[in-house]
């Protein structure tokens, strides 16, 4: 604690970038976005091998901005890879920690790497970790979970962290509750995620890390079946998997993460990007649409989050193709530093109990059905 206010530090992986923030209390000291570019994380063949990198990446900058890390009250982290858990903010604690190691929700996403090191700096400096709102919070309906093939089913893997903070705060900036509006949230960057909020919950979403919606910097999106059993007679299970996470999408057509690069073309009437470009704004739009019938079209508004939606070709082609739907409002960048902080914060002053990991699934299947 310094000068009677605690110190928090903010750890937020992203698949083209990490992200860190230091706060003292609510008010942020610094935050610095580190930009990787893919081909240089694509030399580690596992997402878990990335943490010395990342870990070197964040020492090295707070030595830069002359803070030591023992004087940090709380590490707070962005999750993923352990059981679904409900939203809320979450003591982060050995067993949590060994899932998000091994993985048990089966994606390979670098948000686990967030929750992997500040349980590793709490560790090293003797302090307390925490997270919120992770990649794998379950509070879809059962229609959401179903699919055409028995015993597989779509989980919640999305960019729940974001998009519930950004629909709380939008919701408050026009006089309602979150709890009271029904909400589609897009979190358009290195990954896309599109969520249908009904009343507070998030009760669907495309898989954004497991090859499902729109392609976006570094993942494929949805592919026809049959045409994946067709790449694989050439290429590898672990070729595609990478492509779904960090080699696809522009990586794939242009070698780079980078969308002001790619923008950069496109400013220029390079005719491939330009397609390129478009397309993932029509696929995102694509998903917008459903969610639109999950919430039987009662929808309050559309809302668009994350760091592409600084280019403004991709809110007015949003606002062109589904305006009918519900009023678009956008907000460039992420709101999840602020709302990993202040939930650690509340912890820290005695105003909120953290939830203890549970290490099971909150869904545990279709009681008594054969599905």
């Amino acid at each position: 604690m310094k000068d009677g206010r605690f110190r928090l530090l903010v750890i937020n992986p992203g698949s083209t970038s990490t992200k860190v923030s230091l706060f003292e209390d609510e008010t942020p000291v610094f935050e610095r976005k580190l930009f990787h570019e893919a081909s240089e994380l694509l030399k580690f063949s596992h997402v878990n091998d990335q943490m010395p990198f990342r870990r070197g990446v964040i020492l090295d900058m707070l030595k830069a901005e002359g803070v030591d890390p023992h004087s940090i009250d709380a590490f707070v982290g962005r999750c993923g890879g352990t059981h679904s858990q409900p939203s809320g903010v979450i003591r982060v604690d050995r067993n949590l920690y060994d899932d998000a190691v091994k993985g048990v929700d089966g994606s390979e996403h670098p948000a686990k790497l967030g929750v992997m090191l500040a349980w590793k700096f709490a560790e090293e400096f003797g302090k307390s970790a925490f997270t919120l709102n992770s990649t794998i919070v379950d509070e879809f309906c059962d229609c959401a979970r179903l699919t055409g093939v028995k015993g597989v089913y779509r989980f919640s893997h999305t960019h729940c962290l974001n998009q519930k903070a950004v629909a709380e705060y939008h919701a408050a900036k026009t006089g309602r509750r979150y709890e009271d509006c029904n909400f589609i949230v897009a979190h358009i960057d290195g990954g896309i995620t599109v969520g249908a909020h009904e009343r507070g919950r998030l009760v669907d979403s495309n898989m954004g890390a497991d090859g499902d919606g729109a392609f976006t910097p570094t993942r494929i999106g949805s592919l026809p079946v049959l045409t994946v059993l067709d790449y694989l007679e050439t290429h590898s299970a672990d070729d595609l998997r990478l492509r779904c996470t960090r080699a696809g999408g522009f990586v794939d057509f242009f070698g780079t993460s980078n969308a002001d690069t790619i923008h950069a073309l496109v400013d220029k009437g390079d005719r491939k990007a330009t397609l390129v470009w478009n397309t993932m704004i029509y696929q995102i739009c694509k998903l917008i649409g459903e969610m639109a019938t999950v919430l039987c079209g009662k929808v309050d508004g559309i809302v668009l989050t994350g760091g592409l939606v600084r280019f403004a070709d991709i809110v007015e082609g949003v606002k062109t193709r589904c305006g009918f739907i519900a009023p678009v409002a956008a907000y460039p960048g992420e709101m999840e530093q602020e709302a990993l902080a202040l939930s650690a914060l509340k912890v820290l002053r005695g105003e909120r109990t953290a939830l203890v990991y549970s290490g099971r699934d909150v869904w545990q299947g279709f009681e008594g059905m054969d599905l």
